[in-house]
């Protein structure tokens, strides 16, 4: 999952994108809603963590200015502007979520994973393809009710195929969903993550489409 981080506080901005990272989404991280609307004409995004109070234009309206033009990126508010009537406006805004400052860490994943799952239009939390169950919370992989040890990268990209099963997604996309700005990205990283998963989970589990990308079929 590739996410957009509008932030100009330095400390939280960084916390946020090394802990992302680590909870193996694909984070960039921009500083202006000016910056925010450049960064979303060029690039494609899974979802967006957007701080109200910034420099110059605030986050409000830059949230008003996307659903204006009828953009549905998910948008989780994430501001120190904590009154009911704050509230009420940014939802009303478009926001899908609002969590105010201070925060806990754990509680903006959870509600960054239920945004995320309604956006996809999945009920539950929980990932099933046949014996094979991926648990985005718990950040587990079990095959046939047996645990399956996954490094990060290989979590993240078996995560976004289940999620577009019967879709072909291609490396370049696969790609996006793991790394962000700035990090070096071997040319058959991929391919290599693939291979691993192919080997843990059962060859047959991962279909190539030759030329244009990797895809899971919808039904096991």
């Amino acid at each position: 999952m590739r996410l957009l981080v509008v932030e100009d506080n330095l400390l939280i901005g960084d916390g946020l994108k090394i802990g992302l990272s680590q909870e193996g989404y694909a984070v960039n991280w921009v500083k202006t809603a000016e910056d925010a609307e450049h960064t979303l004409q060029a690039e494609q995004y899974d979802g967006l963590i957007l701080d109200l109070a910034l420099p110059k234009k605030d986050g409000l309206s830059l949230l008003k200015q996307l659903r204006l033009a009828d953009n549905t990126l998910p948008v989780l508010v994430l501001t120190a502007r904590d009154t009911v009537h704050d509230r009420v406006q940014g939802l009303d805004a478009g926001a899908d979520d609002y969590l105010v400052k201070p925060f806990s860490f754990t509680e903006l994943l959870a509600r960054l994973r239920a945004l995320l799952r309604r956006a996809n239009g999945r009920a539950t939390p929980k990932l099933w393809h046949g014996d094979l169950c991926l648990d985005p919370a718990a950040h587990h992989v079990t095959l046939t009710d047996e645990p399956v040890s996954l490094s990060p990268k290989e979590f993240a990209i078996l995560k976004i195929l289940l999620e577009n099963k019967g879709k072909v997604l291609s490396r370049a996309r696969l790609e996006d969903s793991l790394y962000g700005w700035n990090e070096f990205v071997e040319s058959n990283a991929v391919e290599v993550y693939i291979h691993h998963l192919r080997k843990k989970l059962g060859k047959d589990l991962i279909q190539n489409v030759r030329g244009v990308g990797y895809m899971i079929n919808a039904t096991p």
